[in-house]
């Protein structure tokens, strides 16, 4: 388990060294020419609080994707077999515990900066 959540958050880690390089002028002019970007506008960005909610919402929707196709499962339905009922309960219970890293993560940081010295 602590595996996959270190492989989660080393692709974390790597996807953010990758977004705060800048790409050379020339890569991105070239880029937008070949793509037909020159007047597209990039996505506003969102506040911490949207990305954070809704993460939580898509963990949310996980879990009860899971639960409703076990109850199905245990109701004999015909399209709920027990594969793609264990997929679904595992993926659910990686979601929820990355979630969970991501909250002690986040606390331990407010720790740390309320605990720094002035």
């Amino acid at each position: 388990m602590s595996h996959s959540v270190n492989s989660i958050l080393s692709q974390i880690r790597s996807y953010q060294t990758q977004a705060s390089q800048p790409l050379p002028a020339a890569d991105v002019a070239r880029s937008n020419a070949i793509d037909g970007l020159a007047g597209v506008r990039p996505a506003p960005a969102t506040s911490f609080t949207d990305t954070l909610q809704g993460a939580l919402a898509d963990v949310n929707r996980a879990q009860q994707a899971s639960g409703a196709l076990a109850a199905a499962f245990e109701r004999g339905e015909p399209g709920a077999d027990l594969a793609r009922v264990m997929v679904a309960s595992q993926q659910s219970q990686l979601a929820f515990r990355a979630t969970v890293e991501v909250r002690n993560r986040l606390v331990q940081a407010y720790q740390d900066v309320m605990n720094m010295p002035l």
